[in-house]
């Protein structure tokens, strides 16, 4: 499970070293797409297959699908790691979400997200506001109360 926090930098390679703790759940590669928060998601390969296949599932006649496919598949790069455990971040997936030369990984659970210090920041603010917190995910039903 991807959990934590960390920030690294940018080689000038566009190259980011990953955690050990994450690269043990990367082991054969990982798929890097865009995502929907102006940052990007790194996902395990059964994951992305898995999402791959539920997004071909939906009707081409839809619009909504038709954009959906376009930006999980147009974003999509398989990486693999570099014998010192770096990524390697092709320059259309870092100007999608406007990475310069530190990032944010962020643990979500299944896979993990990238983002800029300024994006994170902004997302962290949000989480901190306890009432607003509440209310967000007080219809979730979550075993904890």
């Amino acid at each position: 499970m991807f959990l934590g926090r960390y920030e690294h930098a940018i080689d000038d390679k566009g190259r980011i070293t990953i955690p050990v703790r994450y690269r043990e759940l990367l082991e054969n590669g990982a798929y890097v797409c865009q995502g929907f928060d102006r940052n990007l998601m790194v996902l395990t390969i059964p994951l992305f297959e898995q999402i791959s296949e539920r997004v071909n599932q939906i009707s081409m006649t839809d619009p909504i699908a038709r954009q959906l496919r376009r930006m999980i598949f147009s974003s999509a790069a398989r990486c693999e790691f570099d014998r010192v455990g770096r990524l390697l971040l092709p320059q259309f997936l870092k100007d999608a979400a406007q990475l310069d030369d530190t990032v944010m990984l962020v643990g979500m659970g299944d896979y993990f997200e990238i983002w800029s210090p300024q994006g994170w920041a902004l997302q962290n603010d949000i989480l901190q506001d306890v009432e607003i917190t509440a209310q967000r995910f007080a219809a979730l039903d979550l075993p904890i109360r």
